[in-house]
């Protein structure tokens, strides 16, 4: 007859069976599976070894690049801008590569007339009517608002009179008069501008940079249009951007058939390369008046212009 006594030895046996069999089996195993694992753990490890190896690398060729285009650029520009009056205008988040395009047209011999870096406050579509104020208030005998386009837009109506006051003009602009009109615009924040600003430039450099992501990014994103385009109307424009994504004023440009007739765009203007293309695309387009998109994204024609004679 059956009783508990028996139950709890079968359990026992049960379990000492099952124990005894992990047991072995754990041996038997553990050799082949623990040395299967420790040689791929030495394949991926030697992989990411590798894969460093091979991003220090780019990174090492990259720099050097970079050095190639610093030490080519006093033979390719050459003097080819002495003389020649340029103005600069700096969109927002264009910080990190601003000062290095001044420094490679004045490479070229160029005579930098001004920096103005327009703040984000000039492409908020809640300043337009202030914006349009400001331009009327802001005229000056030699930078008058008669002709300036007034159709309730503030953003075109202050590029233009900013163009007019920053750009040369026949009758010259005085000095006095665009050292008011600049105050006006940076004192309330509008723009930023070095005190030894003056006018007369004879072709323009916009600095353009990533596209604004907020709800206003659409208007924002044509605003710098706007402004560009203000610009260019009376003299010769580059702009130099950083790529081409959706909403950047180089893809914007180049997105235009009349803007990509008049306005010449570089697309890598953040690399020393691409500072060495825009300098070169204003040689060509002052020097030769010749139009080009040059840089590596979407709608660039060549990497650089043909080296100007």
């Amino acid at each position: 007859m059956i009783n508990f006594r028996y139950h709890v030895v079968s359990l026992t046996a049960v379990f000492l069976a099952l124990a005894i069999g992990l047991v072995v089996g754990t041996a038997a195993l553990n050799g082949p599976v623990a040395d299967s694992l420790r040689e791929q753990v030495t394949a991926v490890s030697r992989d990411n070894s590798n894969l460093r190896d091979q991003q220090n690398q780019f990174r090492d060729e990259l720099n050097r690049a970079q050095d190639f285009a610093s030490e080519v650029s006093p033979a390719l520009l050459n003097g080819k801008l002495t003389g020649r009056k340029i103005l600069v205008v700096a969109l927002p988040n264009t910080t990190d590569y601003t000062d290095q395009v001044i420094s490679m047209l004045t490479v070229a011999g160029a005579d930098i007339t001004a920096k103005v870096s327009l703040q984000e406050k000039f492409f908020e579509p809640g300043n337009d009517v202030e914006l349009l104020d400001l331009a009327e208030q802001a005229s000056q005998p030699t930078i008058p608002a008669a002709g300036l386009p007034m159709n309730s837009y503030g953003v075109e109506t202050s590029s233009a009179l900013l163009a007019v006051a920053l750009e040369q003009q026949t009758p010259a602009v005085a000095a006095a008069d665009l050292t008011a009109v600049l105050a006006a615009y940076s004192e309330p924040g509008y723009l930023a501008v070095d005190d030894d600003a003056v006018g007369g430039a004879e072709a323009v450099v916009v600095i353009s940079g990533l596209p604004a992501t907020d709800t206003n990014a659409a208007k924002k994103s044509q605003a710098a249009v706007t402004v560009a385009t203000q610009f260019a109307k009376d003299k010769p424009l580059v702009v130099a951007g950083d790529g081409v994504i959706n909403g950047n004023l180089v893809a914007q440009i180049r997105a235009d058939p009349a803007l990509v007739k008049t306005i010449s765009t570089v697309d890598n203007a953040s690399s020393t390369q691409g500072q060495l293309t825009t300098a070169l695309a204003v040689v060509e387009r002052v020097v030769q008046g010749e139009v080009g998109q040059y840089g590596v994204a979407a709608g660039a024609t060549a990497l650089v212009p043909k080296a100007a004679s």
